[in-house]
């Protein structure tokens, strides 16, 4: 069943203010590595709304009711150093927990048609050419409070199902602990010369901060990129297939 016309609209009138907030910014944050070269297909996304009530847009799937948002992914690696970790398949693959093939257009989209408030408070401020300053951008409260999440992994394990936050995947290298249950924050990544960053970069969710990636970690050591390991034990084989699940955070 395809989405009702004013639902496109929504949709439609909230990528057109990314666009008007973002003008003029760098495609790609400094001492990062560049976007990909490979061609990126314009994404045309088909709303649908499924027997359940819940809502789908390619392969990412929303529910109006719990503002829950989800997709398929996979178990990218099992060592190493982690900076990210969601990317898109044609993106960072070589320091990501998970991979995905998903466009981060209709991930943005789930997130503003459940009302969801970009908060850039975890984006440095650019300078005209594209380098980044040491203070970060400003968020209203409303944008703080609406834009924190919680990310999820879900798995079948031995004919059933197991739901369990994704921060029990990741370990700090110097104290071994597993990550901190900080929210993550949906920050919406930018417009730069008519593209969307995080479609072009394949940078879904960040463990160290990026001003590309649709979603950053917010606790604590977040700014180091040599200190997040995935869990010697509890990591799933490689290309093992999951499924993410964003909700709002509860503290």
């Amino acid at each position: 069943m395809k989405l009702p016309l004013q639902w496109l609209w929504i949709a439609m009138a909230s990528a057109t203010l990314m666009a008007e907030e973002s003008t003029g910014r760098a495609p790609v944050e400094p001492d990062r590595l560049p976007a990909p070269d490979q061609e990126v297909a314009e994404v045309t996304p088909a709303i649908e709304k499924l027997e359940d009530g819940q809502m789908k847009i390619g392969q990412v799937t929303f529910d109006p009711r719990s503002r829950r948002i989800r997709f398929p992914a996979a178990i990218n690696q099992t060592e190493g150093l982690l900076e990210f970790l969601i990317v898109h398949q044609n993106g960072k693959i070589h320091e990501s927990l998970l991979v995905t093939d998903i466009s981060a257009t209709n991930l943005n989209l789930a997130f503003k048609l459940l009302r969801y408030k970009a908060s850039r408070e975890l984006y440095y401020k650019l300078e005209a050419d594209g380098t980044h300053t040491s203070e970060f951008q400003e968020a209203t409260p409303e944008e703080k409070r609406e834009s924190r999440i919680r990310i999820l992994v879900e798995r079948e394990v031995d004919g059933r199902t197991e739901s369990i936050p994704v921060r029990e995947w990741i370990n700090h290298a110097t104290t071994e602990q597993s990550m901190p249950d900080s929210p993550w924050v949906y920050g919406g990544s930018f417009l730069y010369n008519g593209r969307f960053v995080a479609e072009s970069t394949g940078d879904l969710a960040a463990i160290f901060l990026s001003n590309t990636a649709l979603i950053n970690f917010s606790g604590k050591d977040n700014e180091l990129d040599e200190v997040w390991l995935p869990h010697p034990t509890r990591v799933p084989p490689e290309g093992t297939p999951v499924t993410v699940i964003i909700e709002p955070y509860k503290s």
